[in-house]
């Protein structure tokens, strides 16, 4: 063969390749490398994360009821404490003093009121002597008057003599006499009564004040010794022994001398983030792994939900907060740990798994192929006058505008956009309550490709591990 001839053969032969090459490459000009996945049924669960620390239920800042330096500390940071356990003494000189001298005067107080009871009950005795005295008296007076009226009578019948009548009449006027003289002694002896009894009014009523006064003192008195309201775990101890200490006043808080924290109730206060608090319930389970103790997590239960958004820079309340934030919040959710380990402590860092819902057999897809699409993007485009005039209807482009959820459905070689409904959100895979079948192939990657297919567009399923190009 000449060399030219084979020349032209091999130059007849490129450009058929480069026409075959391109022709591949203009019929695959549209076609879409994608990942696929099967629509399943499988058993999901929502869960809430969020991280706290752990916190006793019930703890007591223990602060001053009285001003002076700290003399006696009974016990250490750590120590176990008894409801009504004094911890700790402030120097109570002076209240001591002066509960002993009230004392003092609570005992001379009452021991002018036993004066005077003893001095009633001895002229009770001698009231009741004289009450006797005088009725013996009384009779003797009538024995005389008795005498004296027969002696009248028979004087006026000249059967006695004047002697005899003068005689009687003088027995009648000794024992008046006597009568009237214990009568009046009688009524001496009871108004000395009364005299006493005031006395004893007297003193038992300084006795009574006198011990009102003791119990106001011993009150001030206690306040010296702190004593613990709770049974508990002293967690903070502040203050060493010579330190002074004040009370709280009207705008001033009292010196804290300890925390007390009630350690048979121990939870977990995490921070929840605003969008999963609305699925958060009451009595909720919950799994808590602690930063400290490792390989292991503990089981507890919703027992708190805090209803006031909490700025996650600041801390403060966002109802306390002077300026207009958009910043992210949270709200305190507080976890009753079930069995709490015997080593655990209050402050220690730790992250809540809260299971806000379960679904058995729940028509599951992957959450990374869900994705959102205008309506107008999934109707063809507009052609001619009249379809133009209805693409500038207001009404019409605001419904174009309106935004679907869905999956593209994997169909004759081709994505379809399918509208779904879905439900609860399990760690990697969400619910399907509408919109798919089990058995369903539907588009799962890659994340470009979901992201700027279009409805209908062919598709080149290539499900190798590390696929990330969306085109093919």
């Amino acid at each position: 063969m000449k060399p030219k001839h084979i020349v032209i053969s091999i130059a007849v032969v490129a450009v058929l390749a480069a026409g075959t090459v391109a022709s591949v490459r203009w019929s695959q000009r549209d076609l879409v490398t994608v990942q696929t996945a099967k629509v399943i049924r499988e058993d999901l669960t929502s869960i809430v994360t969020a991280s706290g620390e752990i916190k006793p239920r019930n703890y007591i800042n223990m602060g001053a009821n009285a001003q002076g330096p700290i003399t006696q500390l009974l016990i250490k940071e750590g120590d176990r404490v008894h409801k009504n356990q004094v911890v700790a003494r402030i120097e109570n000189t002076q209240a001591s003093a002066d509960v002993n001298a009230q004392k003092a005067a609570i005992a001379s107080a009452e021991a002018d009121s036993s004066a005077a009871e003893a001095g009633m009950k001895a002229q009770d005795d001698t009231i009741r002597t004289q009450e006797a005295t005088l009725e013996r008296y009384k009779n003797e007076q009538q024995r005389a008057k008795d005498f004296l009226d027969r002696y009248e009578q028979m004087w006026k019948e000249k059967l006695v003599s004047k002697q005899d009548y003068d005689t009687r009449k003088a027995d009648y006027d000794s024992a008046a006499a006597s009568v009237r003289e214990n009568q009046a002694r009688l009524e001496q002896m009871r108004s000395q009564r009364a005299q006493t009894l005031a006395q004893l009014n007297g003193a038992q009523r300084r006795v009574a004040q006198a011990q009102a006064n003791l119990a106001r003192l011993d009150n001030v008195l206690a306040r010296f010794d702190v004593v613990a309201p709770i049974d508990g775990v002293v967690t903070n101890l502040p203050v060493r022994v010579g330190e002074t200490v004040v009370p709280g006043i009207q705008n001033s808080a009292a010196s804290t001398i300890m925390t007390i924290a009630d350690m048979s109730l121990i939870t977990a206060e995490v921070d929840v983030d605003e969008t999963d608090i609305v699925n958060v319930e009451l009595h909720q389970r919950a799994t808590v792994s602690i930063d400290a103790i490792p390989n292991k997590t503990f089981t507890g239960h919703v027992i708190e939900i805090g209803n006031s958004a909490i700025l996650r820079s600041s801390g403060v309340a966002a109802s306390q907060s002077t300026t207009s934030s958009q910043e992210a919040k949270d709200f305190k959710v507080t976890v009753a740990l079930d069995n709490p380990p015997e080593e655990i402590r209050p402050g220690l860092s730790a992250t809540a798994k809260i299971v806000t819902a379960a679904r058995g057999g729940a028509l599951a897809i992957p959450i990374q192929a869900l994705t959102v699409r205008t309506k107008g993007d999934l109707e063809a485009p507009a052609e001619g006058k009249a379809n133009a005039q209805e693409a500038l209807d207001p009404l019409k482009e605001k419904a174009n505008k309106e935004e679907l959820q869905g999956v593209f459905v994997v169909k004759d070689g081709k994505g379809e956009f399918r509208k779904v409904e879905t439900g609860i959100t399990g760690v990697a895979d969400i619910e399907v309550t509408s919109g798919l079948e089990a058995g369903d192939t539907i588009v799962v990657g890659s994340y470009k490709v979901i992201r700027t297919m279009r409805n209908g567009a062919r598709v080149k399923v290539d499900n190798r591990a590390g696929i990330t190009d969306g085109k093919g």
